[in-house]
């Protein structure tokens, strides 16, 4: 059986400020992202996505296979099995 790794939760207090900022503003200028009827500035979708960030309703993942890293809802990551980083 071909098991595939387990995303790993990357604690956002363990980023370097300028790396969360660049995984926001990736996250936030994706083609498709969805912010309802309203225009939103660059800046006002990062900051939503921070707040949520903040609050634990999104986590920053990490996937082993494609080495990429993502922003998830938490909601989302409860149907998954979830890997939890190691304490250093």
């Amino acid at each position: 059986m071909n098991r595939s790794p387990q995303l790993v939760e990357v604690p956002v207090d363990r980023l370097k400020p300028e790396i969360l900022e660049s995984l926001v503003e990736e996250f936030v200028t994706r083609s498709g992202t969805d912010y309802g009827d309203k225009e939103h500035t660059l800046e006002q979708k990062k900051a939503a996505v921070l707040r949520a960030l903040g609050l634990g309703e999104v986590a920053v993942v990490f996937d082993p296979e494609t080495e990429l890293t993502n922003l998830v809802p938490r909601d989302d990551l409860r149907a998954q099995s979830m890997q939890k980083p190691t304490p250093r």
